[in-house]
């Protein structure tokens, strides 16, 4: 296993994240704890792991935040070796967002942004979403967001790659975009999306490695070893709960750098 494990999708839950009712399938089928761990405890899954660097995700929804951008950054500046910020905003007020993606960058130090187009029941070529794609640009940080069906109470066509993304990445072909949660049951979408667009990325966050889909283990044994990215989805699965039959795999020791690290640390250029 090699030594510079970066996870690029983890949560530090607190109470109000985890009491949201459209979670209940999500903590059900993953056995995830339902009282929010600590940041020790968060630090110890990912030594158990070997997980040197974690990004940390904020959650704003229509309802308002369920982990605030300064909630993120308190965690990042008490172990700025250990965690990354990924911001969150509220794409029904477009000019604060933008503002706010700009504070987060430049005050923060946060490397990406992320919104889920389940969490707004909107898909990412909607117009609420475009200012937010225009800031990253600006700012020069990945867009973060997921692809596929929706694992919480809530509906999935949102998460389908084609026409949604892929309008959106050829409106905004400077835009770097990670699609996590790996993108099924449209996998041929999300992979034919890769294969046109060179800024589109994608992680495994949400899966077992050995769970993964047999196309996406192809392209990133191939021509995709640049472009996978691993994440647990912390708290819902543990990075060492993901990570235990890698092996399985038979990726070769370079796409296993790339993966476990190496497209990372340059996806969102971390200096770590």
């Amino acid at each position: 296993m090699p030594d510079e494990i970066i996870d690029v999708w983890l949560q530090q839950p607190n109470e109000l994240f985890l009491s949201q009712p459209w979670f209940e399938p999500v903590l059900r089928w993953t056995k995830a704890p339902t009282v929010a761990p600590t940041v020790s405890m968060t630090l110890d899954a990912m030594d158990q792991a070997g997980v040197r660097f974690g990004l940390l995700s904020a959650w704003y929804t229509p309802c308002g935040p369920l982990i605030t951008n300064d909630e993120v950054a308190d965690i990042v500046s008490a172990h700025p070796g250990r965690f990354g910020g990924i911001a969150s905003v509220d794409l029904a007020d477009p000019v604060r967002a933008v503002r706010e993606i700009r504070r987060c960058v430049r005050d923060l130090g946060f490397v990406g942004v992320r919104a889920l187009p389940w969490v707004w029941n909107l898909p990412p070529n909607d117009r609420r979403f475009y200012p937010v794609y225009v800031a990253c640009v600006e700012e020069d940080v990945p867009f973060c967001t997921q692809v596929g069906h929706t694992g919480p109470l809530r509906p999935s066509e949102p998460g389908r790659p084609i026409p949604y993304l892929d309008e959106v990445l050829l409106d905004f072909p400077e835009l770097v975009v990670v699609g996590g949660h790996v993108g099924y049951p449209w996998v041929n979408e999300v992979l034919s999306l890769a294969d046109k667009y060179p800024n589109f990325h994608l992680d495994t966050s949400a899966y077992a490695v050995h769970r993964l889909p047999g196309e996406i283990v192809e392209f990133m044994r191939g021509r995709g070893r640049t472009r996978v990215l691993f994440g647990s989805n912390y708290p819902m699965l543990t990075p060492g709960t993901c990570l235990k039959r890698l092996a399985d795999l038979g990726l070769g020791a370079e796409a296993t750098e790339l993966y476990l690290g190496g497209n990372a640390r340059r996806v969102f250029s971390l200096p770590v």
